[in-house]
C-alpha cells in the first residue's frame, strides 16, 4: 500500500510541476525512442533482406556456383587476378551436374546483361535486365507468372525466341494493351512474349518489374552473352536442411569436373543464401551492440538531467520534508517517495519514448521499403529501460531527501 501512495503522490507532484517533470522524462524519452527506432530498423532490415535481397534475387534455399564472385571490386587486384584465371561455366557443365547430383532440389543456370529493349513502333527502355535462363529458373527463383506462362524446357533446347517480361517492361511499352503475342526486339533480335511475370516491387529504390527473362540458347547466345557460357548455376532444395549437403555435393562434383586434386583450391566460387543471410547477422550483431551503446549515451544524458531536477526538487521540498518526518515519516518513508517518483516519471517518460518509436515505425513503414515493425519485447524493454533509468537517476536525490535534519528542514524557507 505505501508503494500505491507514492505512486499517487508522484503522480500528483508530476501533475503540479509540469515543465519540471517534462525536463525530466525528456533524455529519457529521446533514449527509449531511439532504442525502439534501432530495433525497429535492424529487424526490418533483417526481414527486408531476407524477403527480397535473399529470396530475390539469390533464392531461397539456393546453392550458386560461379566463375567469380559478383562482389569482387577493384580494390582487390590481386585476388581479382586469382579469379580471372577460373575457367568459364558452360551449358555443358550444368548439363553435367543436372545428371549427376543426387540431393533432392532444381538445377537452373543463367545469366544476365542490362540491355535496351524495344518495340517495332519504336517505343524503347533502357537498362532492362535481360536474363537468360534454363527452364527450371522460374522454379528456382520462384517466379509467378501473372499473364500467359513461362517459356517451356523444349523452347529453351531449342533456342526459340521467346520471352517473359517483367510488369514495368509490359507497362512502359505497350501501355494498357494486350502483352502476349506481341514482339520486342532486343540487340537487333526479335522476341514474343508468351507471359508477364507478377508483380516483384523494388530492391533498394530499384525495380525488380524492370526484367525480361529468354531461353539461354535463344538467339542472343553469342550475341548479348558469351556463347555456351553461364553466370552462374543455381540449385535450389526442396528442404532446408539439405541446403549444406546440397553444397558440398556440387562442390564435389564441379572439382571432379575441372579434375581438381585434392590440394587444389577451388577454381569456382561457390555459395548459399544461408551464407548470404550470416553476412547480415554478423552485421546486425554489430549494430545491436552498437546502437544502444549509443542509446546509453542518450539515457545516460538524460538520466543526468533527471537527477539534477530531482535535486532542485528535493531542495524546494525540504519544508514538505520536515512536516512529514515530524508526523512520523521514518527516512525509508522519504526514500521510498523520491525513487518511487522517479521511477514513476522516468516510466511514463519510457512509455512516451515507446510511442514515438511506434510512430517511427509506422512512417520508416509508409515512406521505405522496410517492413518495419517494432517487437513487442523492444515494447517492455524500453519502459523497463525508462523505469531503471529514473530509479539510478533518483538514488542519490532520494538519499539526500532521506538524510536531511526534520528540525533543519522545518526551518527551511
Amino acid at each position: 500500500m505505501a508503494v500505491l501512495e507514492a505512486v499517487a503522490q508522484a503522480l500528483r507532484v508530476m501533475r503540479e510541476h509540469r515543465t519540471r517533470t517534462l525536463l525530466t522524462v525528456l533524455g529519457t524519452v529521446v533514449g527509449v525512442a531511439f532504442l525502439i527506432a534501432v530495433i525497429t530498423v535492424i529487424q526490418g532490415m533483417g526481414r527486408y533482406i531476407e524477403r527480397d535481397l535473399v529470396g530475390k534475387i539469390y533464392g531461397f534455399n539456393t546453392v550458386k556456383v560461379r566463375q567469380r564472385p559478383t562482389s569482387l571490386g577493384a580494390e582487390d587486384p590481386e585476388e581479382a587476378r586469382l579469379y580471372s584465371r577460373n575457367p568459364a561455366i558452360t551449358f555443358d557443365d550444368a548439363a553435367w551436374l543436372a545428371q549427376r547430383m543426387e540431393t533432392p532440389g532444381v538445377l537452373a543456370f543463367s545469366s544476365s546483361k542490362a540491355t535496351r529493349v524495344a518495340t517495332a513502333s519504336g517505343a524503347a527502355i533502357e537498362g532492362v535486365k535481360v536474363i537468360a535462363a534454363s527452364a527450371p529458373y522460374f522454379r528456382v527463383q520462384a517466379l509467378q507468372v501473372a499473364r500467359g506462362r513461362p517459356f517451356s524446357e523444349r523452347e529453351e533446347t531449342r533456342g526459340l525466341p521467346v520471352a517473359v517480361v517483367g510488369r514495368d517492361v509490359a507497362v512502359r511499352l505497350f501501355g494498357g494493351g494486350p502483352v502476349l503475342g506481341r514482339t520486342l526486339q532486343v540487340s537487333g533480335m526479335p522476341f514474343r512474349v508468351v507471359g508477364v511475370l507478377e508483380r516483384q516491387g523494388s530492391l533498394f529504390s530499384m525495380s525488380m518489374d524492370k526484367m525480361m527473362l529468354v531461353p539461354a540458347r535463344s538467339p542472343l547466345n553469342g550475341v548479348l552473352f558469351r556463347r555456351n557460357e553461364v553466370e552462374a548455376v543455381s540449385f535450389r532444395v526442396r528442404d532446408p536442411a539439405a541446403l549444406a549437403a546440397a553444397a558440398t555435393e556440387l562442390e564435389g562434383w564441379m572439382r571432379l569436373r575441372h579434375g581438381l586434386r585434392p590440394a587444389a583450391r577451388n577454381d569456382f566460387e561457390i555459395g548459399t543464401s544461408a551464407g548470404a543471410m550470416e553476412i547480415w547477422d554478423r552485421v546486425s550483431r554489430v549494430m545491436m551492440i552498437a546502437g544502444p551503446a549509443l542509446v546509453g549515451i542518450a539515457l545516460l544524458v538524460g538520466a543526468l538531467v533527471s537527477a539534477n531536477v530531482m535535486l532542485v526538487s528535493v531542495s524546494e521540498r525540504t519544508r514538505e520534508i520536515g512536516i512529514r518526518m515530524s508526523l512520523g515519516a521514518r527516512r525509508r518513508d522519504i526514500l521510498l517517495q523520491f525513487l518511487v517518483e522517479a521511477g514513476t516519471t522516468s516510466g511514463l517518460g519510457g512509455a512516451a519514448g515507446v510511442l514515438a518509436g511506434l510512430v517511427f515505425a509506422l512512417l520508416i513503414r509508409v515512406f521505405s521499403p522496410l517492413p518495419a515493425q517494432v517487437a513487442p519485447w523492444s515494447i517492455v524493454a524500453g519502459i523497463g529501460t525508462g523505469i531503471a533509468v529514473g530509479l539510478a537517476a533518483g538514488v542519490y536525490p532520494a538519499w539526500r531527501a532521506s538524510r536531511l535534519d526534520p528540525i533543519a528542514a522545518l526551518g527551511h524557507e
